[in-house]
């Protein structure tokens, strides 16, 4: 029985006729089974003019490809793994992961690839996660929000899966870890930018609020920080916090309680940073006139809202997952590292040359 007939509407199919097959798709577009094929698996080297036809034909046909079978020809799954280490409730509060995990699908979508979310609660997720990447039933993985010990690069490295990082992985100065592709913003250097502003205001005691120090955002932030002080660097400015609104606000109450005499607090995200303005106003001090604060990401749903709103290092936190999910695209497809531009302006690679670090810019609002 035919799958469709000369009656049959463009556009549409029987709704009781069978599955639609590249035998019908090529019978349609007037062209070989064999150009069919290549079309919808997305190979080179067929005439823009066939392309159409195909694309024309499946559309009208409602063809749908066979995923098992288009794994074997081209031996990819056409999905990608999403792997985040954090606490669910932490992933789903923090504007920052929304808007990387926004850029990587926006890119993943473009090019008809499924985004793989894979999150990790605790240590026994990691067997998990291990199995599913071994199972092969992804082409790679995207990785962010990684810690010191967190066991993902020996994962991905055993399942032989290419993988791209979304921070510069701390473990790329040891010697006994290989080198790994990343994408990360300029932490230090905004950092620096940050505490240079507030010193040009003519603030003297400069406190940070800095962020964990298994991550390297907080460690090179910390190191930005030191960098614009220099020898007027004092650790009793110092306080540690956890990228939370509450590790923000605790960080600056003992601040506060250790140097009252602060004037300014650069804290090392904007979540950090509105915990710290809380406190702030409840022991009195007036921000900016008493004490300057500068935040870190430019998380408008939380830089805007503030009061005042919040003076900040922007960085292009979707555009880096959009860089992160083409660049192991690229890879898959046989390419190098992307040259020219990212979605923020030009790419500054590394010394090594296999991954990008993407530029900060300072917004300034009303604390500073």
């Amino acid at each position: 029985m035919p799958e469709t007939s000369p009656e049959t509407p463009a556009g549409s199919r029987p709704p009781s006729g069978p599955r639609p097959t590249l035998e019908a798709v090529a019978a349609r577009a007037g062209v070989s089974r064999a150009t069919v094929s290549r079309v919808v698996n997305g190979s080179t080297g067929v005439r823009q003019s066939l392309v159409d036809k195909v694309h024309r034909a499946v559309e009208e046909l409602g063809y749908v490809p066979n995923h098992a079978a288009r794994t074997l020809v081209t031996r990819r799954t056409g999905a990608v793994a999403v792997i985040i280490p954090e606490p669910e409730v932490r992933i789903f509060s923090d504007p920052f992961f929304f808007r990387q995990i926004r850029g990587i699908s926006k890119e993943l979508t473009a090019h008809d690839t499924q985004l793989v979310l894979m999150l990790v609660e605790a240590s026994g997720d990691f067997g998990r996660v291990s199995r599913y990447l071994a199972g092969g039933h992804v082409d790679g993985a995207l990785a962010f929000s990684l810690h010191t010990e967190d066991p993902i690069p020996s994962i991905t490295r055993r399942a032989g899966i290419p993988t791209v990082y979304g921070g510069r992985p701390v473990w790329t100065a040891s010697r006994d870890r290989q080198a790994v592709p990343y994408v990360d913003a300029d932490n230090r250097g905004g950092a620096r930018v940050a505490v240079r502003l507030l010193l040009d205001l003519g603030r003297t005691r400069v406190a940070h609020i800095a962020g964990p120090r298994d991550q390297t955002s907080g460690t090179d932030r910390l190191d930005g920080y030191r960098d614009a002080l220099g020898a007027a660097y004092d650790d009793s400015l110092v306080a540690q916090g956890g990228f939370t609104p509450e590790s923000g606000a605790r960080a600056m109450a003992h601040l506060l309680e250790r140097r009252p005499d602060l004037d300014a607090v650069f804290a090392a995200n904007d979540l950090m940073a509105s915990g710290a303005l809380r406190v702030l106003k409840e022991h009195g001090r007036r921000v900016p006139g008493d004490v300057a604060l500068v935040g870190f990401d430019d998380m408008d749903s939380v830089a805007e809202s503030t009061d005042p709103p919040l003076t900040t290092v922007r960085q292009d936190v979707e555009g880096q997952g959009r860089l992160m999910a083409r660049l192991l695209l690229h890879g898959l497809d046989g390419g190098g590292l992307l040259d020219g531009e990212g979605a923020a302006g030009p790419l500054a690679t590394t010394p090594d040359g296999d991954s990008v670090i993407m530029p900060t810019t300072l917004v300034r609002r009303s604390t500073a």
